[in-house]
């Protein structure tokens, strides 16, 4: 075992196939231990493409509530839920509801209300009014999310050797959005062509997660779909298509999908880190050199925005960032 997976082992984590994926404890961040942390996100960045939170400082009564508040929307009357329901990319809330993949001829059993979150005096009157607990958990949840995303980001700029505000000045004035996650119970019969979430990786910089206790989350690990089990008060945390761009492939992407349960619903929640639409991404400078060439020419976020729409449509996502790269990949 090499020596940083030692001392991965050692500050525990969750096992996955014949690898490691470690727990990294968020509060040594603020010690003296920061650097041996920060290498610890590096090497899951780079080597699994996620790793594991705790001590991440949201209490885990805003985790319960945040869950609780998507239990009960879903478990609405139909008519109330699909208000939020449309087939306009633009809009800012969205209710996604199963259907039949007729090419991989899958059934995709998920009900998922994905909105704008940040800043929340634009979007807050378009949040569900009911549960009528939802506005104020989605605001303390959010709240709490994204301080938690700004230490990640600090780490994983100074992991990847830049400046620790590199990733959060590209993401300046960025928004957010979540995503909340209903799995229904599947029959037994119907299990081997049903799925919660088809393989895929997420058009994010980096996706943060919070999942009950129901399994299901998989990921791609060496060449092998494997479990992530759940862990009490941890948080997924894992590498974006944007930020396999801005790393110059050295993190990449993770691949991951959600399998249904015939014994129990499952229920998540996802935030998702974006920039503007006019933000320009590209491989850090710093990344690059003669042996490292830029994998990815420069895009504007709203070129990649358009074009992840249109993958989505092709059922084509992990080709979406095929049109971006350079002339020398």
């Amino acid at each position: 075992m090499l020596a940083i997976e030692s001392q991965l082992a050692a500050s525990g984590g969750a096992e996955i196939s014949d690898g490691f994926i470690p727990l990294i404890d968020m509060k040594q961040l603020q010690g003296s231990h920061r650097s041996e942390i920060v290498q610890q996100i590096g090497h899951a960045c780079q080597h699994y493409s996620f790793f594991l939170v705790k001590n991440h400082g949201i209490s885990e009564t805003n985790m319960n509530n945040i869950l609780g508040t998507t239990r009960e929307f879903f478990k609405l009357p139909e008519p109330e839920k699909m208000k939020f329901c449309t087939n306009d990319p633009n809009k800012s809330i969205k209710l996604f509801m199963g259907f039949k993949d007729e090419i991989q001829n899958l059934f995709i059993s998920r009900e998922a209300l994905r909105f704008s979150t940040y800043p929340f005096e634009d979007y807050v009157n378009e949040w569900p009014a009911n549960p009528p607990s939802l506005r104020k958990d989605v605001m303390e949840y959010c709240t709490s999310v994204k301080r938690m995303e700004l230490a990640l980001l600090e780490a994983i700029s100074e992991s990847l050797g830049l400046e620790k505000d590199y990733l959060a000045k590209i993401l300046c004035n960025h928004g957010q959005k979540i995503s909340m996650n209903y799995y229904p119970v599947c029959q037994e019969q119907d299990l081997g062509f049903t799925r919660g979430v088809r393989p895929h990786t997420d058009p994010t910089i980096i996706t943060i997660l919070l999942q009950d206790n129901v399994p299901g989350f998989k990921v791609l690990n060496n060449g092998k779909w494997v479990d992530v089990a759940h862990i009490p008060n941890t948080f997924v945390i894992h590498v974006g298509d944007l930020l396999q761009v801005i790393s110059n492939y050295r993190y990449k992407s993770l691949h991951h999908q959600v399998y249904v349960n015939c014994e129990k619903q499952r229920i998540s929640v996802a935030s998702y880190c974006y920039p503007s639409p006019d933000t320009s991404i590209g491989a850090a400078k710093e990344l690059i050199d003669d042996e490292h060439p830029a994998i990815y020419r420069d895009f504007t976020y709203a070129a990649f925005y358009e074009e992840m729409w249109r993958a989505v449509v092709q059922h084509a996502t992990d080709k979406r960032l095929d049109t971006f790269k350079s002339s020398v990949a």
